[in-house]
This record gives C-alpha cells, sequence and structure tokens, in this order.
C-alpha cells in the first residue's frame, strides 16, 4: 500500500506557468506560481539567515565547561544548531511565499476582471453586440491599466481567438479555468448557456458584476477588520525573539540559564508553542467570502 501511495505522489502532475492556446499565445495559469531560481535562492538565503539568527539567540553557547568558558562542542553546536534551523526556515519559507503570490495574482485578476465585466456590461446597455462589446471593452480597459496587466492579456487572447474563429464561449470557459477563481468560472459557464441558448446576455454580465462587487466589498471590510489582529499576531511572534535578546545582553548569569538542560527542553517547547500558535492563527485570520 505505502509503495502504491509512493508511487501516485511521485507520478503526480505539476501544473505548467503557462498554456498554449488554439492561436498559439501563452495564456498565464494564474492557479500556480513557479518561483525562479534567484529569487528561491534570495528567499532562502533571506529566511535562512534570520533562522540562523533565532536559534544562535536561543541555542547558543550549549556545551560549556563548569567554569563557563566554552568548549570544542559549544563550537561545533554553534555551528551545527543555527544551521538546521537555518535550513528549515528556509524550506519553510518557499511555499509561504508561493501561496502569497498567488493569492496576490488571484486577487488581482479578480478585482480587474470586476472592472472588465462593468465596462462589458455599459457597452451591452449601448446596443452593440457581444463581439463589438469585447472590444470596446478591450479599448476602455487599456485607458484603466497599464499595457501587460491581467485582463488586458486576457482580453487580447480573447479578441484573437475570435478574430481566428474560435468560439467566444469556449475562449471564456479557458479563462475561467486558468483563473482558479469560483466567480470567473462560474461566470463563464453561465455566459455558454446564455450565449448558445439565446439567454440574456446583458442581464447575466449585470447580476455576475454586482455579486462579485458586493462579494469584494465584504472581503474589503472583513480585511480591514481583521488588519490590527494580524498586526497584534506579528507582534506577538516577534516579541519572545527580542524578549530573550534584551534578557541575554542586559545578564549573563540569567544567559547561563537558557544553556542548561532544562532551559532548552523549555526553549523548545516555547518555539514549537509559538510557530502552531502562528499557523493556527494564520489559518484562523484567513476568512474566505
Amino acid at each position: 500500500m505505502a509503495k502504491k501511495q509512493g508511487k501516485k505522489k511521485k507520478d503526480k502532475v505539476i501544473e505548467p506557468q503557462y498554456y498554449v492556446s488554439a492561436t498559439n499565445m501563452r495564456t498565464y495559469n494564474y492557479k500556480v506560481y513557479h518561483m525562479p531560481v534567484y529569487e528561491k535562492i534570495l528567499f532562502f538565503l533571506l529566511a535562512f539567515a534570520v533562522g540562523a539568527s533565532v536559534g544562535y539567540l536561543f541555542y547558543g553557547g550549549i556545551g560549556k565547561d563548569a567554569y563557563g568558558q566554552p568548549t570544542k562542542i559549544t563550537y561545533c553546536l554553534n555551528v551545527i544548531i543555527p544551521g538546521i534551523i537555518g535550513i528549515i526556515a528556509g524550506k519553510m519559507i518557499i511555499p509561504i511565499r508561493t501561496e502569497s503570490v498567488i493569492k496576490k495574482q488571484k486577487n488581482k485578476l479578480s478585482l480587474q476582471f470586476r472592472d472588465m465585466l462593468e465596462a462589458l456590461s455599459t457597452s451591452l446597455g449601448a446596443g452593440k453586440n457581444v463581439t463589438d462589446s469585447f472590444k470596446s471593452t478591450y479599448e476602455d480597459i487599456k485607458m484603466q491599466y497599464e499595457e501587460g496587466a491581467y485582463i488586458l492579456n486576457e482580453l487580447e487572447v480573447i479578441l484573437t481567438g475570435m478574430d481566428n474563429n474560435i468560439e467566444l464561449e469556449e475562449l471564456l470557459l479557458d479563462f475561467g479555468k486558468r483563473s482558479g477563481n469560483e466567480d470567473i468560472e462560474s461566470f463563464a459557464k453561465v455566459f455558454e448557456i446564455c450565449y448558445r441558448k439565446g439567454g440574456n446576455i446583458k442581464e447575466t454580465i449585470r447580476t455576475t458584476y454586482e455579486i462579485l462587487s458586493d462579494k469584494m466589498e465584504i472581503a474589503e471590510e472583513i480585511e480591514t477588520t481583521l488588519t490590527a489582529n494580524k498586526s497584534e499576531q506579528n507582534i506577538m511572534i516577534v516579541m519572545p525573539v527580542i524578549l530573550i535578546a534584551m534578557i541575554k545582553g542586559m545578564s549573563s548569569d540569567f544567559a547561563a540559564n537558557f544553556v542548561t538542560a532544562t532551559g532548552i527542553v523549555s526553549t523548545t517547547i516555547a518555539i514549537g508553542i509559538f510557530v502552531a500558535a502562528y499557523f493556527v492563527g494564520k489559518k484562523i485570520l484567513d476568512i474566505r467570502v
């Protein structure tokens, strides 16, 4: 059984960062973020430096002799323990950074998609057909966002696809699938049904825009409410490090208690509790609308 699970994990397919559309245009996959090598190295080194410093602060000086003088064991442990903690911190920061970037790009896309729906609804309300409305929307969005914006790239793919006789609903479904956004994916599916069966496209787009706007407004209110709590959480994580640094800097005799057997066990348990508290707090404060 274990062998089969290992094989499945090994054969797990990693989604690419870009797909190639039917028009040979590169389309972005918003559900993943493949960190460039230089970025991985940079964040690993930063996390390693912080982790190693904290490791030395908490565990530095272990193995001193009866007179409080460092021994060979002390020098070895002063390198090994901070090094191990630094490596752990470096490995942990990569998925945290990746998750943060994915969340940011999805939020940015959602905001831009809402603006696209607003412009599209206005064009349809002016009496234009769907194709002309998308072309008009592209021109309107170009006035709002700089070149390279997510929604501009997506509109370029849609317009190019329509020029190459690819069905509009197929292009929107592909966009929804890559976006990793439930609202965009739902809109694409509803649009497909309405477009094929002659439904009220104008009303569908207007309703989707209103729902998306309401969700974003609620999400912004929640984020504003939780900002203070998130700041407090970050402060509580940093405070133990600052306190230990102050204690060790002010009293060498008291600092010696941290490298005793009891001190090491107590420090390790405390660090474990604070790390667990950070992830639990992060999970609690991550409220999705």
